[in-house]
């Protein structure tokens, strides 16, 4: 009941619905656009993938930009977030036209991938202005945690409903990928226009902190980067936080990889019987990351934020490894559940730990740096799945590795909340 009357009380104001639903959309638009991307690299007929080739898309994805995340995040201190909001859509809608007429066209992969990558580019600062302007349309500490529980999950959601559509129309047939990244580009476009709603200077930041030109803002990019990891390394709390959340996301992603697998070749005979396995996989980790926005207010409450990261980390612990040995969709699909609680769970208490710890001036370039964090986790994961993976995705010694990982970061974070 009182997570009910606290989410009332966020919804009764106006710029956070607002902010709320420009997350939902952009992020609805995202889960879009990475399933068409998904498919057409795994699951199209004339291709044959491996988990060397999932890794190879991913950091092509996703690496790049995320190694110059930081300096995104200095720009984000500098630039209104909400013009960030509504200018990075405008230019999503146009590179996602691109890359539905790049797909049409039967262009070389490498073109293709270069498109999708300035998607992903412009993602970056979208994602981060999000997370460091939500303290800005709530009052207080109880309300952020509740903010925190309730934004980014349902983004997540959203992303999950919006893949869910994607595959709902790839099992159409394999001709239809253009018009899914088209519609990815209809929902950038809706989340824009929803900006709109906010006033420029609302989201910040504070323009008495800014520097007054962009050209010596720019100059400064290195200056800024390293006084916002001095910034962090002065405060051991949100380290420690934003560490654990990285190696709970590496191994999301290398987990992740395993199902792609499973799913493509272990068990079905066909691209879209597989497609449409992944699709559940993705409904049920969905599920996870639900409740985790249910349950954490509470937990974290009771237990703090470091006492819930250790109980979600010590949960994968003991039942990834029970109910994922047996290499069978329902299992799995359960341990798909544990997985989607006990990520975002940590996610949700990483975002309000680096929220409530780290200065206004400084969110952007730290929320920059949990972007790289989390981009490259996932992607380091691949590498290393890619490597371990046999072709049908059956690895005992992947779920053994991921199940230490999951040890050793409950322990820590026991020990930490203790100290």
């Amino acid at each position: 009941m009182h997570a009910v009357r606290a989410l009332r009380v966020l919804l009764r104001l106006r710029d956070f619905r607002s902010l709320l639903a420009a997350r939902l959309l952009s992020q609805a638009a995202d889960g879009v656009y990475q399933v068409a991307l998904a498919t057409y690299v795994v699951f199209s007929p004339e291709k044959q993938a491996s988990p060397a080739a999932i890794a190879s898309a991913m950091a092509i994805l996703l690496l790049p930009y995320s190694l110059l995340g930081p300096f995104t995040g200095v720009l984000l201190d500098r630039w209104r977030r909400r013009q960030v909001l509504l200018y990075g859509n405008l230019l999503r809608t146009l590179l996602a036209m691109a890359t539905a007429a790049l797909i049409v066209s039967k262009v070389p992969d490498w073109l293709f991938y270069a498109s999708a990558l300035s998607v992903t580019a412009v993602n970056r600062f979208v994602l981060a202005g999000l997370s460091a302007a939500l303290p800005r349309v709530v009052d207080g500490e109880q309300q952020l945690v509740m903010a925190n529980s309730l934004a980014p999950t349902a983004g997540t959601l959203a992303a999950t409903a919006g893949g869910g559509l994607a595959f709902a129309i790839r099992l159409i047939g394999p001709d239809v990928d253009a018009f899914v990244v088209l519609l990815a580009s209809a929902f950038y476009f809706l989340s824009a226009l929803t900006a709109l709603r906010m006033t420029p200077q609302l989201l910040g930041p504070d323009p008495t902190q800014l520097q007054p030109h962009l050209g010596e803002a720019l100059l400064s990019t290195v200056r800024g980067l390293a006084a916002g990891l001095r910034h962090l390394a002065q405060r051991r709390v949100p380290a420690r936080a934003l560490a654990a959340m990285t190696l709970i996301r590496f191994c999301y992603g290398a987990l992740t990889v395993m199902v792609l697998m499973l799913c493509r070749y272990a068990w079905s005979a066909t691209e879209s019987e597989g497609l449409a396995l992944l699709g559940i996989a993705v409904v049920v980790s969905g599920a996870g990351f639900f409740a985790a926005a249910v349950v954490t207010p509470w937990a974290v409450e009771r237990l703090t934020p470091f006492g819930w990261i250790a109980c979600c980390a010590f949960g994968c612990a003991v039942l990834v490894p029970a109910l994922g040995l047996f290499f069978t969709p329902g299992p799995m699909l359960a341990a798909a559940f544990v997985l989607g609680l006990g990520t975002q769970g940590t996610k949700i208490s990483t975002d309000t730990v680096v929220q409530s710890w780290v200065d206004d001036a400084f969110r952007g370039r730290i929320f920059a740096l949990y972007d790289v964090l989390f981009n490259v986790a996932f992607v380091g994961a691949a590498a290393v799945a890619a490597l371990m993976l046999p072709p049908d995705g059956r690895s005992a010694a992947l779920l053994g590795m991921v199940t230490v990982i999951y040890g050793l970061v409950a322990a820590a974070m026991a020990r930490f909340r203790r100290s």
